[in-house]
């Protein structure tokens, strides 16, 4: 029997890097990808964002032979933490 941490369909690698997010109104803000799965991303932003609201995301690479990752998600869950907020999102299409 599994433990709950390998419960995932899904591993999550540790990113830590910036993110380019693209809200419903076109307003564009930057976070941090905290972590990365196939099927979702916890980004740390310094504003609430509505649960249910639909992002565009641009995680760019650190080299230049991967192009970035561009993504549509979805907000499942937004908690305060610290000075901002943890945004839990549900990716509904890579774009690039």
């Amino acid at each position: 029997m599994r433990d709950y941490s390998e419960k995932r369909d899904f591993h999550r690698m540790q990113v830590n890097s910036e993110i380019e997010i693209t809200n419903a109104r076109g307003e564009v803000f930057t976070g941090v990808c905290r972590d990365l799965s196939a099927t979702g991303m916890q980004l740390f932003v310094q504003q609430p964002v509505a649960i249910g609201e639909e992002l565009k995301t641009m995680l760019r690479p650190t080299g230049e032979q991967i192009p970035p990752l561009e993504t549509v998600c979805e907000v499942v869950r937004c908690e305060a933490e610290g000075d901002g907020y943890l945004l839990g999102t549900t990716i509904n299409e890579v774009t690039q």
